[in-house]
């Protein structure tokens, strides 16, 4: 029989094999359907395509629980509930994330649950994990739960060699024993962190040189992260590391050796000793302080000329690999002279006054310099200063600011003083004295005490005639000579003067002072015209306002019941007046004035009441009524009387007649009676004499009059206090 496929081809010679070939591809296509049928009939498979399911639930449990301890087994249970239309179960795929990464899948066919088991746990298996099915492209995912895995092993620290020498390198290995992760280690020597090694496995190497002679300890931890969180170890075994010194030595050598004085020449040397051998890294390095002054192999040197401000520490270095070595001095050189002072006498000076330059040294070393080769001069050059001596100058100061500088000089060294700046003084100018504000009788006033130039500080003297009052000095620009007095006569202001003073000169004296002294208001009077009782309807009223005080003065006029005033007047006189033209009987009432000046106190007149009678043509209108009145009356009275006399006397006649007959006497008394009744008439009303406000009751010699005429008609006042 001949293979479906064969790596050589073989042909069929004869018809009975070309047959036997065919039968057998026969067999062979037969096989292969009924693996392809069986397939996919197997029990596991879905067999209908439109089978239906629901994943009704998944979740994912940590047994033992979350929270366990190094070395414990922990599984991971992932349960689902699948609810489907067949017998069968359905093939579904678990996959189970750590921190949102994958960390394991697999496909199922059972129902039972998926367990992922985490032996020997170790704090990088601490995390959140999830479960997730996956049926026929719908997938559920569980809940996140989080597992904590404490406890760390002790790190182990391991080391190629505990003693070698000065520039040698150790290897030290350091071990997590059984953690896993992402771990970071940690190398200390002497307690000091000096490496830091991040690795995926629990051991990381360190290469530690030593340099420094003497005994030294190592040790190492680590710090296993798990995001975000991190967990660090214990601290390793203590190791220690002898380290030899190498005989090899730097050597520093300074010429001379004895006391060196400025000026000296200096010579340092800076060799090697006890090399064996030499590399090509080798090298010496000489500096003073932070200068380096030269550098090569296997010597080197410099020379130089001492000074003062040489003093320091000179080093020799030898660099040789990994090897360092060191020599180090100080240099102390002796000063020949020392750095001048340059001072000034007097220590103030005023512009073109006399002053005088001092440059000395104040120390010096006789024993190599003499005095006559030290010299000073003055810097600069163009100075109008002129020399006197040894180092003194002098000359008269300038009108403005002059920088100097001491120069002293010997065996060619050349030191400078501190630049002495001179602020020639400004003499104080007359002083100027003035009031600040105003000056008011009686009380309290600032006088001011000013110069326009001069240097501070500035003593300001007060004097009241020439006695000294109080003293003020100024001593920045902003400040003011101020003094405090109180005048109880305004010609006493004329008594102050103010001396200023900057220097040991006298100082010099202001004018007196000039100023206006403001006299309160006193004995305010409010003065009426016309006199109060002749005060009639369609008269002009005039309210006349007096002070005694300095103007300016500010009146004001009121009527007793109105806050405001009925009028303002400001001038520069001690009185003034208000005017109330054509008066009515609604301008009866009180009235009153007050007054102020700049004394700021108010004063205040006492009241008057004014009374505005009637006009004269109506009371002669009232008058001519009134008489009217009494006429007609008078009249009717006469009239009414004659009536009756008239009836009377029929009444008379008839009883006279024979019938009935009286006697004279009777008639005689009638008369008399009626005459008596018409005189009584007659009296009851009173007459008017035409004089003005008065009336007559009928008799000329009986007058009833109006209030009593003021001796003064033209003026009539009321004095007020304050």
């Amino acid at each position: 029989m001949c293979p479906p496929h064969s790596q050589h081809s073989h042909k069929c010679v004869n018809q009975r094999d070309s047959q036997q070939c065919s039968s057998d591809r026969m067999d062979l296509l037969l096989l292969l359907t009924s693996m392809l049928l069986s397939s996919y009939f197997h029990p596991g498979r879905v067999v209908n395509a439109e089978r239906s399911f629901a994943i009704k639930d998944i979740t994912l449990s940590i047994e033992p629980r979350p929270d366990v301890t190094r070395d414990t087994n922990v599984t991971l249970r992932c349960q689902a509930t699948v609810s489907s239309s067949g017998q069968e179960a359905l093939s579904r795929e678990y996959t189970i994330f750590k921190d949102s990464k994958t960390i394991y899948t697999k496909t199922s066919s059972t129902l039972e649950d998926l367990l992922y088991p985490l032996s020997e746990a170790r704090v990088s298996n601490t995390g959140k994990y999830m479960c997730k099915i996956n049926i026929y492209g719908k997938h559920v995912i569980s809940e996140a739960k989080k597992l904590i895995v404490t406890g760390l092993s002790k790190p182990v620290l391991h080391i190629n060699q505990g003693v070698v020498s000065e520039g040698d390198e150790v290897t030290a290995m350091c071990t997590a024993p059984g953690e896993t992760g992402s771990i970071f280690f940690y190398f200390y020597k002497d307690s000091k962190e000096i490496q830091e090694k991040q690795v995926i496995s629990n051991q990381a190497e360190a290469k530690i040189r030593f340099s420094t002679v003497g005994v030294h300890k190592m040790h190492c931890a680590y710090t296993v992260l798990v995001t975000p969180d991190s967990f660090k170890s214990e601290e390793s075994n203590t190791v220690t590391i002898s380290v030899k010194e190498l005989p090899i030595a730097a050597v520093l050598e300074i010429f001379p050796k004895s006391k060196i004085y400025e000026g000296d020449q200096l010579v340092i040397l800076c060799t090697i000793r006890n090399v064996s051998h030499s590399t090509e890294s080798s090298n010496l390095y000489l500096s003073q302080g932070n200068q380096l002054l030269s550098s090569g192999y296997p010597k080197v040197n410099h020379s130089m000329i001492a000074l003062a401000k040489d003093l320091g520490e000179f080093e020799c270095r030898l660099e040789m690999g990994y090897i360092v070595k060191g020599d180090s001095k100080a240099v102390s050189v002796t000063e020949l002279f020392s750095v001048p002072t340059l001072t000034m006498y007097p220590a103030e000076v005023f512009q073109k006054e006399y002053m005088r330059l001092t440059c000395k040294s104040e120390s010096s070393a006789s024993e190599r310099l003499g005095i006559e080769e030290l010299t000073y001069t003055l810097d600069p050059s163009e100075s109008p200063l002129i020399p006197k001596g040894t180092g003194v100058f002098s000359g008269n100061a300038l009108l403005y600011n002059f920088n100097y500088t001491c120069v002293a000089q010997a065996k060619g060294i050349m030191k400078h003083s501190e630049t002495l700046t001179v602020r020639p003084k400004v003499s104080v100018s007359t002083p100027k004295i003035s009031v600040v504000g105003r000056a008011v009788l009686g009380k309290p006033f600032k006088i001011l005490c000013h110069s326009d130039n001069g240097s501070l500080p500035i003593n300001y003297t007060l004097l009241r005639g020439y006695e000294q009052l109080s003293t003020t000095i100024v001593k920045q620009r902003f400040q003011q000579a101020l003094f405090t007095v109180a005048i109880t006569k305004p010609d006493e202001i004329s008594k102050y003067m103010c001396e200023a003073k900057n220097s040991r000169k006298e100082g010099q004296l202001s004018k007196r002072l000039n100023a206006t002294v403001i006299v309160p208001l006193t004995y305010p009077t409010l003065t009426v015209i016309p006199h109060l009782p002749e005060i009639s309807e369609g008269d002009d009223l005039y309210l006349i306002c007096g002070v005694n005080g300095t103007p300016p003065v500010t009146f004001k006029w009121y009527r007793v019941g109105n806050e405001q005033p009925l009028h303002t007047d400001t001038l520069y006189k001690n009185n003034s007046n208000y005017e109330v033209s054509g008066l009515s009987k609604e301008h009866s009432g009180m009235y009153y004035c007050e007054a102020v000046n700049h004394a700021n106190n108010v004063v205040r007149s006492d009241t008057v009441t004014i009374e505005v009678r009637l006009a004269l043509w109506k009371k002669v209108l009232i008058g001519g009524f009134c008489l009217l009145a009494v006429s007609v009356l008078v009249v009717v009275s006469v009239l009414c009387f004659k009536s009756k006399i008239g009836k009377r006397e029929a009444a008379a006649e008839l009883s006279v007649k024979p019938s009935s007959p009286k006697s004279d006497d009777s008639l005689t008394v009638n008369l008399t009676h009626d005459t008596e009744v018409y005189n009584a008439a007659t009296d009851a009303a009173p007459l008017y004499d035409g004089t003005e406000g008065r009336v007559t009751n009928g008799a000329r010699d009986s007058v009833a009059s109006l209030p009593v005429d003021i001796s003064n008609r033209s003026s009539y006042s009321i004095p007020a206090t304050v």
